[in-house]
């Protein structure tokens, strides 16, 4: 039996996992959290074969601090021996969010408008250890491949990301732990790469691209 945990915090979302999951003899769903902290929590207790992870979180349990499902998976990943599998399942599927999941140690990436069918055999692949993605995540990656010189790594997504926020390059630095010189470096090699000379025109060509 598969043991399952649902972490994502729209209660309407886990009632549909749950259905789609339960329909499955070899799968049971057998916790259910609204927060990235209570994904840890429950990973840490024990009893988890694969946790079923959002990426996008509302506030968690202190209240002001927003944890993402990528920084969840590498929390439980670092913490445990033999950790759970994580099979995000996701509304978001831009190269930051793709990658970021990936680095942090998710085996699988589907879209939340995936069909029934192809979810419980995605549970089952993950549970495996083997890789499953869907077809449009699967796309993105081969393209990031046979285009290496356009593609950003994980951290200049992250930069770029703060920058389509507005964040000027001292509050990227605060946010990502980076000094102001490191940030500068990272945005002259995320212009390079974009072929642009501002921040404006890198945040276009990135929305363009399907990068943000």
């Amino acid at each position: 039996m598969i043991r399952v945990l649902l972490a994502d915090d729209h209660e309407i979302v886990r009632l549909g996992l749950r259905a789609v999951l339960e329909e499955a003899d070899d799968i049971e769903v057998v916790a259910e959290v609204a927060t990235a902290e209570g994904a840890i929590a429950t990973a840490q207790a024990g009893g988890i074969d694969v946790i079923l992870m959002d990426l996008r979180f509302g506030a968690g349990a202190e209240g002001q601090r927003v944890t993402t499902g990528a920084q969840a998976t590498a929390a439980i990943r670092a913490s445990m021996a033999h950790p759970p599998k994580v099979l995000v399942v996701t509304n978001y599927d831009t190269d930051a969010d793709i990658l970021g999941a990936i680095e942090a140690g998710a085996v699988g990436y589907l879209l939340k408008d995936a069909p029934p069918e192809e979810l419980v055999a995605a549970v089952r692949s993950t549970a495996r250890g083997d890789a499953t993605m869907s077809p449009v995540v699967r796309d993105r990656l081969e393209t990031r491949e046979r285009a290496p010189r356009s593609s950003l790594t994980p951290r200049e997504l992250e930069v770029l990301q703060l920058v389509a926020a507005g964040a000027s390059n001292r509050e990227i630095g605060r946010q990502l732990m980076l000094s102001e010189a490191t940030v500068k470096s990272h945005l002259v090699h995320i212009y390079d790469k974009l072929g642009v000379r501002s921040r404006t025109s890198a945040v276009a060509s990135a929305r363009e691209q399907g990068v943000l």
